[in-house]
């Protein structure tokens, strides 16, 4: 599933999206095997305990770095970042309510695998392209 083109240029965030990649792949991979659904919720359980962590470690070093570098588009960004932690809130929730049921899990994984492509394989590699525009010799005038 991870793309050697989903690499930004900065390790760090490199490495976290590498992880958070190979964890979903992990989680979708378990719920398409024949395991018995106790099995699965487990590894349900477990990917929620890891995004619940591991996307605030990663999204708080994320717009570190963009204020760092002055990333212009740092601010909206920061948006994208906040509405999939109330989206990864909000499942939560749901699960506590109504339990792990299959239609839910199911919907949880689409929104991870549709999230991880959308925001690390696009909105990410702006930082790539704003990173390579600082690069760029400046132009005579």
């Amino acid at each position: 599933m991870w793309k050697e083109k989903y690499n930004i240029g900065v390790e760090l965030i490199d490495a976290q999206h590498k992880e958070l990649f190979a964890r979903v792949e992990e989680f979708v991979l378990a719920l398409r095997s024949k395991e018995s659904w106790d099995n699965k919720v487990e590894k349900v359980k477990e990917t929620l305990d890891f995004m619940k962590q591991y996307v605030v470690i990663h999204f708080r070093d994320e717009e570190a770095y963009q204020k760092e570098i002055c990333y212009p588009d740092c601010a909206r960004h920061c948006e994208t970042h906040a509405q999939f932690t109330a989206e990864v809130g909000e499942f939560i929730r749901l699960f506590e309510e109504q339990g792990f049921q299959e239609p839910l899990v199911q919907k949880f994984a689409g929104k991870l695998l549709a999230w991880l492509i959308n925001h690390v394989g696009a909105s990410d590699q702006k930082i790539a392209d704003f990173l390579h525009s600082l690069e760029e010799p400046a132009h005579e005038h």
